[in-house]
């Protein structure tokens, strides 16, 4: 037996649900359900570590950094859903965000036996993926002890790459590693050892607020509107559309001549409407602006 393991938060039972084999569905359910409620309080308490790595990936795709995720199982899937959601919501490169899970794609459908026991693999993914100075490297373990993680946490930092990491358990060999570890300890699991649960989800929120942080500081939203999603399918064609006239109040007619001259960019059409200017001088003022609406809007009309 593993008494590492064993001495985890994540591998207690839970007293509250000790019983929970004997209740109905419903009473099964408001338990999940109060557990769950816990996950967002201890992110609360986290949220200056959260902010710290993602003013770091701030800072990495200003210079044209990368940002990696790096989990097995649960944690990796997790990683790979987030990397995958930025291309179309944010109209990224799918390499500025990427997931790397152990036992590669196949792992994301199919479980790879004995993939995340291995720091070499990790460490080799990493290093195949291309991963240098400039990029950051997250790995994440709820477990804080998985050494796929742990050997492409190291290798990243061989790499030069800035690393952090993500668990939920306090004083793990993770946290052992010399790299800012945010430990998001939400108590045993309503199902002993079902990570995919509480840790899970806060695993989840806290990579929401990394992305979403980041990709708002770096000017892909304005106001609280997504302007440089990729409309790559008719319901997003209509949420482009409908971002435009909330951004604008312009009348339909116009909305939909500013969408067609802009080739579809959002944000090249707001800034056309709302500046009164071609698509042409719309680019270049948001170029000029490094993709800020708000400058690119404020910024003086041609004569």
């Amino acid at each position: 037996m593993d008494s590492i393991l064993d001495g985890l938060i994540t591998e207690q039972p839970n007293d509250k649900t000790n019983a929970i084999d004997q209740l109905n569905s419903a009473e099964i359910m408001v338990l999940i359900n109060e557990e769950d409620r816990l996950v967002p309080g201890v992110i609360t308490g986290l949220i200056p570590q959260i902010a710290a790595a993602a003013d770091r990936i701030v800072e990495a795709f200003r210079s044209g950094g990368r940002l990696f995720y790096v989990g097995a199982g649960t944690s990796g899937r997790i990683g790979i859903l987030d990397a995958s959601e930025c291309p179309p919501t944010y109209g990224t490169d799918p390499s500025m965000v990427q997931g790397l899970i152990a036992g590669g794609f196949q792992a994301v459908k199919d479980p790879v036996e004995g993939a995340e026991d291995s720091e070499e693999l990790g460490a080799a993914d990493l290093e195949a993926a291309g991963v240098k100075a400039g990029d950051v490297v997250i790995g994440i373990a709820a477990s804080g002890r998985t050494p796929y993680v742990l050997g492409a946490m190291k290798r990243g930092g061989e790499l030069g790459a800035a690393v952090f990491g993500i668990c939920n358990n306090h004083g793990t060999p993770m946290a052992q590693t010399g790299f800012p570890v945010i430990e998001a300890v939400v108590g045993p699991e309503v199902v002993m050892g079902s990570t995919r649960m509480k840790s899970g989800t806060a695993q989840k929120l806290i990579l929401n607020m990394l992305t979403t942080t980041a990709m708002i500081r770096i000017g892909k939203v304005y106001r609280n509107l997504m302007v440089d999603l990729n409309p790559s399918n008719k319901k997003l064609v209509h949420r482009a559309k409908r971002i435009i006239a909330l951004a604008t109040e312009a009348s339909a007619a116009e909305i939909e001549e500013a969408y067609r001259e802009s080739e579809g960019q959002v944000k090249t059409a707001i800034v056309m409407l709302l500046a009164g200017v071609s698509a042409a001088e719309a680019r270049s003022r948001l170029s000029a602006s490094g993709g800020f609406v708000h400058s690119a809007t404020s910024a003086a009309k041609p004569r």
